[in-house]
């Protein structure tokens, strides 16, 4: 029986409580800490793969959330007072179990933020990260009130934030493949954003790219199938931020509302950097205008684009393989 089938005997929030992995900072011997490169965490997958830290030796991980709670609902039906959110972390192969209180958010309601940290010790596998909001109902405290409906997964070894341990990333021909597909023979790959979860299909008929992209070549195709990879990420946050917007739910007043599940975690991911300054609620309103024609929605593209980019690491793959290149290139002449 799902979640919400469960009966409960006192009044429980019905709207959605989305959290988000805003940070991980690892810490090694000492007090140096190092920030997880950005594409060691996935807010489509809802996974943070620790095995792509850069140190091997480090001890433990402090990582940075943003949790959004239903406030207007809280507000308006008056059932819950003592209002608080927790994130719980637990490892069933450990029986490991950490929790830590996060706090409002200032200036935006509804908004919630903090970290919890998590020691190498006591986890050998995936932990998984879940958040409650927790409240006093009817005289008794502590109850839990709403939770996120799917955990975050912190991946101790992987080095792909996977929740199936594998990019859905599928090589077919383009020419010989489904129907669809044949209008994009042309392209090396596409991003198909229609289903639950988002997939990427590569042309199995573009000479060369699949093993491109397995990185088993020389040092130039590695670092040019690195350099893909990237940009093939900017293009999966692209389509799913176009899909996410062009399916939202909207109130009777107009208020476009977040989608409880992985889209509205790619949103509220790429929203800052398309409306620096904005609270998440106000970007998410002014790009749903702008969509259905009150204002340019033109203009928008390119701040997409660079939102896009910089959730994928396009900018220091790109200076990577510049860089790269050049030194292969001295190397050659010496």
């Amino acid at each position: 029986m799902g979640r919400g089938m469960r009966a409960y005997p006192y009044p429980r929030l019905s709207g959605a409580v989305t959290a988000r992995v805003t940070a991980v900072r690892l810490r090694g011997p000492g007090e140096h800490r190092e920030q997880l490169d950005v594409r060691a965490c996935s807010a489509v997958e809802q996974v943070v793969a620790l095995g792509r830290a850069e140190r091997d030796d480090w001890r433990t991980a402090r990582i940075g959330l943003a949790a959004s709670v239903p406030a207007r609902e809280i507000r308006r039906k008056g059932h819950w007072s003592d209002v608080s959110v927790v994130a719980v972390l637990t490892e069933g192969a450990t029986n490991a179990r950490s929790v830590a209180r996060l706090s409002p958010a200032p200036g935006s309601e509804g908004d919630w933020a903090g970290e919890i940290e998590l020691d190498r010790d006591d986890h050998l596998d995936r932990a998984s990260l879940t958040v409650h909001v927790v409240a006093r109902v009817e005289g008794v405290a502590g109850r839990i009130i709403a939770s996120t409906e799917q955990e975050w997964m912190i991946d101790m070894t992987a080095d792909a934030p996977l929740r199936a341990r594998q990019l859905d990333v599928q090589t077919v021909s383009f020419t010989r493949g489904a129907e669809w597909l044949r209008a994009f023979r042309d392209a090396p790959w596409v991003v198909d954003a229609s289903g639950r979860m988002p997939n990427v299909r590569l042309n199995s008929d573009f000479e060369g790219l699949a093993a491109l992209m397995e990185g088993q070549g020389s040092k130039v195709e590695r670092v040019v199938g690195e350099m893909l990879l990237a940009q093939i990420c900017a293009d999966v946050w692209t389509a799913v931020f176009h899909t996410a917007i062009g399916d939202l739910e909207v109130e009777d007043d107009g208020t476009p509302l977040f989608p409880p599940d992985w889209r509205g975690a790619v949103l509220r991911e790429m929203l800052p950097d398309i409306f620096p300054g904005r609270s998440a609620e106000d970007a998410l309103r002014e790009v749903h205008l702008r969509r259905i024609g009150e204002g340019s929605w033109a203009d928008l593209q390119p701040r997409i684009h660079l939102a896009a980019a910089r959730r994928s690491d396009v900018p220091k793959a790109l200076a990577t393989t510049v860089r790269d290149i050049e030194l292969l290139e001295q190397e050659m002449h010496a």
